[in-house]
């Protein structure tokens, strides 16, 4: 017994057992999502300076490893197809082609999000096929249950389709090219058109398992207006008209000076100014335009205890009809949309007034849904809370912006009114042209990957397809922190001898039962450790055992390597194994189960898909 104890307390010394330590607390972290994961990685990265298991410069390598500089101006790609609406274009063409059967949507749009989502992120890609998706619903009149499930299947295939897709993708080639090996731009492709041919027959079998027969339909209303929104939020019950009589205080001030929302509790929401015998909406943005005699101005009353007869009498306005918000024919500029925060938005937790929404955005919030009840009172000073449904208002230009970004929020639904044009929109063509040229670069192996994903950057900032402001804001950072962060567990456990003790369990476990056995091994460590973390960092720390099982097998590394590829993107069994089925958590109206049921079969599909394509196109 002495002897193990001493044993016990030599290994606790060794360096192995705090590199596993290091990893169980970050996998904790993880698992109770109190922290955010990004900085659960600049966590582990201080956690291997303290201990000096790894030198400064090992820890901090991943800020200059040109795959992180790869994931980050694919980002910007990205946002250059959403800018100039060629994923509009994509969204609405669908809706065109579709809307009167339920079969050919769920087709088509899986076929279009994972060719989209090959050459941009699977997140965006989603976010902006969400209210594409709602609007389908509500025009063919049947529950999104049936259809989102679909979409988060056909964003995470999305990441099997091609070497950029998808983070973990780059991850996995990275560790192959320091064995000499790589994988072309297309090698996923015949595996991902595979899975992806699977996944369209498997959501047609099953999709009537998401949504019982009370479910089955929506309302059947069409595409939401303005005035069915105006009456979902009961904007009617607190929004009043207010002429700004002679002499007012108001005269001359602007709509920041006057504060109105901390003193009273009011919020200006546009401005009706006659011009030439017509009235004329003016939106509120950024708070500096001025009031002027005559002004009617549209208030969103936020504090019902307010005496409206007294404010009225001391700031020397006149009430006025409250008449129908046609705001399609009497406002060309003022609009209204339904948005929710992105998952891990900074501003969940944060009111409206700490987020300081009028003056980032230049729009205001008017109402916010809750778990189906409109809350009530003073909303400025309301957290924000992931899932609620929060209605905004303000110049169209700047609603369809919000819709571009998709970095806190993502919208929901946008009226019948809004006429959706990208900002740049006449660029198109030079978007997909530069795009084109990138693949082609790309697949030639002319440059670099980096390289050719640069020039298609400077190409589309040349063409004014995305400025420089919209290209630094599409970077998703937390992402490449995460990246970053986790990329020195795969150095550590290497040096330390973790690999190799993980490689000699399996290998002793499932070795002797054949290669297939072992490719199946590693698909379902991948699918358990997916559960917990991130499908980046499932592939940063399962690729260094697969290409160690390969050399220690005396087999080519790449169907080993390809396999953890595959699992990695294939987080179908929990809501929260990747972002895209959290985003579609909420429109869907799914439960923790829903992903469980569906996900367990399908995942054990693109198992076997998997297990059994990999060796033919990548033999041993």
């Amino acid at each position: 017994m002495s002897s193990f104890y001493t044993l016990f307390f030599a290994w606790l010394q060794t360096p192995l057992f705090w590199v596993l330590a290091l990893l169980v607390c970050a996998v904790y972290l993880f698992v109770r999502d109190k922290i955010r994961m990004d900085m659960v990685a600049l966590l582990v990265m201080l956690g291997f300076c303290l201990s000096g298991i790894l030198p400064v410069n090992e820890v901090f390598a991943g800020f200059s490893d040109p795959n992180v500089i790869l994931v980050a101006l694919l980002f910007v790609v990205g946002e250059g197809l959403v800018r100039t609406g060629i994923a509009y274009q994509v969204s609405d063409w669908l809706m065109r082609m579709s809307r009167d059967s339920e079969t050919r949507v769920l087709i088509l749009l899986m076929l279009a999000v994972a060719g989209l989502g090959a050459f941009m992120s699977s997140t965006g890609i989603v976010a902006i096929f969400i209210p594409v998706v709602l609007a389908i619903c509500q025009q063919m009149n049947i529950s999104p249950k049936r259809l989102m499930m679909p979409l988060s299947v056909a964003g995470l295939i999305s990441g099997m389709m091609t070497l950029i897709a998808t983070a973990p993708n780059l991850v996995i080639n990275a560790e192959l090219l320091k064995t000499g090996d790589s994988l072309s731009f297309f090698a996923f492709t015949p595996i991902g058109l595979a899975v992806l041919l699977i996944g369209v027959i498997y959501m047609l079998a099953v999709r009537r398992f998401l949504a019982t027969e009370d479910e089955q339909h929506a309302d059947g209303q069409g595409k939401r207006s303005l005035s069915n929104l105006i009456d979902d939020y009961r904007l009617r019950e607190r929004t009043k008209r207010f002429v700004v009589r002679q002499n007012s205080p108001f005269i001359g001030q602007t709509v920041e000076s006057l504060h109105l929302r901390s003193k009273f509790g009011l919020n200006i929401l546009a401005i009706e100014r006659w011009k030439r015998f017509s009235a004329t909406f003016l939106a509120i943005s950024l708070g500096k335009m001025e009031i002027r005699e005559k002004d009617i101005l549209l208030i969103d009353i936020g504090n019902p205890e307010l005496d409206i007869a007294a404010f009225c009498h001391e700031q020397n306005l006149e009430p006025a009809e409250l008449r129908e918000y046609d705001f399609s024919i009497r406002a060309k500029s003022i609009g209204l949309a339904e948005i929710t925060p992105v998952p891990d938005s900074d501003i969940i937790g944060k009111s409206t007034a700490e987020v300081r929404f009028r003056s980032n955005y230049g729009l205001n919030v008017v109402g916010i849904r809750r778990g189906g009840e409109v809350l009530t009172g003073h909303l400025a000073d309301e957290a924000f809370k992931l899932g609620d449904q929060i209605l905004v208002i303000g110049d169209w230009k700047l609603l369809r912006q919000l819709g571009n970004q998709q970095k806190e929020f993502f919208v929901l639904d946008y009226p019948a009114e809004i006429d959706r044009v990208a900002p740049a929109q006449s660029k198109s063509w030079y978007a997909i042209a530069i795009v084109l040229l990138m693949v082609v670069l790309m697949v030639s192996g002319v440059v670099p990957n980096v390289v050719a994903v640069l020039l298609a950057c400077l190409l589309l900032g040349k063409f004014r397809c995305i400025d420089a402001k919209s290209a630094y804001d599409s970077i998703h950072w937390p992402t490449l922190i995460l990246i970053i962060g986790m990329m020195p567990f795969s150095t550590a456990l290497q040096k330390t001898g973790g690999v190799n003790l993980m490689v000699d369990f399996m290998l002793h476990t499932v070795g002797t039962m054949g290669k297939h056995w072992i490719l199946i091994s590693l698909f379902m460590l991948c699918a358990v450790v997916g559960l917990f973390i991130s499908n980046t960092a499932t592939a940063i720390l399962i690729a260094p055992i697969a290409i160690t099982m390969a050399q220690k097998l005396g087999l080519s590394p790449v169907p080993f390597a390809m396999t953890v590829a595959i699992a990695s993107s294939a987080a179908f069994v929990t809501p929260i194994s990747s972002p895209v089925n959290t985003m579609v958590l909420g429109p869907g109206n799914y439960k923790f189960s829903d992903f469980v049921k569906i996900g367990i079969p399908f995942t054990v599909l693109v198992m076997l898909v998997t297990v059994f394509l990999v060796p033919i196109l990548f033999p041993f």
